[in-house]
């Protein structure tokens, strides 16, 4: 029989694997689909909920750092999807916005892995992130990443 200890880690190994498939799944989906990246069309959703959006606010809003979200929105903006504007009020403030084809890609575009997660942790209480934030933070440790 199986110890308590290796039950557990066989979970876990099961947990992740599920994890790594909805994620590989729904990014390979969105690809099929949109010939987006998952990060790409996460963006674009949350900018559609938004309408404009500061930068800044939607690097916010995604948990991405800003420099991140910006290479995002270079490669949204290449595919004409997003539309950047300089505030009128504040010259260093960008606002961004989607394109009539972007918000047309939204509507037909499949769910994805980083908005359901977003959306579930944000659920949540403290306790319950702790724990997750700490688990996680183990597995980065083991993995050296």
């Amino acid at each position: 029989t199986m110890t308590e200890k290796s039950q557990q880690i066989a979970e876990i190994i099961d947990n992740l694997r599920r994890v790594f498939q909805v994620v590989h799944g729904q990014s390979k989906k969105a690809e099929r689909e949109t010939g987006l990246t998952s990060s790409q069309l996460w963006a674009i959703k949350v900018m559609s909920e938004a309408g404009s959006i500061r930068v800044s606010d939607l690097a916010r809003r995604m948990y991405l750092h800003p420099a991140t979200t910006v290479g995002i929105l270079d490669r949204l903006e290449k595919k004409g999807l997003v539309s950047r504007t300089r505030s009128l009020e504040d010259r260093r403030v960008v606002n961004v916005a989607l394109t009539q084809e972007g918000r047309g890609i939204v509507e037909k575009s499949p769910q994805v892995a980083q908005g359901l997660l977003v959306a579930g942790l944000e659920k949540l209480s403290s306790a319950n992130l702790k724990k997750i934030d700490e688990g996680l933070g183990q597995m980065v440790k083991i993995l050296g990443a």
